[in-house]
């Protein structure tokens, strides 16, 4: 799908404030608000816009440490990297995974808990029990330096 100028203001306007009312965003990108709902309801159908979400507060939800891992397979095979993609999927505590290459590691992990003792709990019984998992290596985050949720869109 080619977007045009008023695609990327919805997309802009929606990334800001997922909560905004059509009438809202038609005033703000300059549509009327019958091709505004048109043009976001197209973006949705494409697949550019994925779905809608509150942001969270972690600390105040109790969650104060965040981490970084960096796993090492076995084996790399199609069928060893589907079973730990599957099984790191349904661990609540793991952020995002990201299957990278340049490093000793297979996978990057960002994980979230509330403290040590959950930390602990987490590598020691589910992520070093998946199988196929040779090495962790964990990095502690002090502090988030920059956090978006947006992406560019120029």
């Amino acid at each position: 799908m080619k977007l045009d100028r008023y695609d990327r203001r919805i997309l802009e306007e929606l990334q800001r404030d997922g909560r905004i009312s059509n009438q809202e965003l038609a005033d703000r990108i300059g549509l009327s608000p019958s091709p505004c709902l048109r043009r976001v309801r197209a973006l949705e159908e494409s697949g550019i816009i994925r779905g809608y979400a509150a942001l969270l507060d972690a600390k105040t939800l109790g969650l104060n440490l965040m981490a970084i891992l960096s796993i090492s397979m076995d084996k790399h095979t199609p069928e060893r990297f589907e079973r730990f993609d599957a099984a790191v999927a349904v661990i609540p505590e793991v952020q995002e995974c990201l299957l990278i290459t340049g490093r000793d590691a297979d996978y990057q992990l960002k994980v979230i808990v509330r403290d040590m003792d959950a930390y602990q709990d987490l590598l020691l019984n589910k992520i070093t029990r998946i199988e196929g998992v040779t090495g962790v290596h964990s990095s502690f985050v002090l502090r988030r330096v920059v956090e978006r949720a947006s992406l560019p869109l120029d």
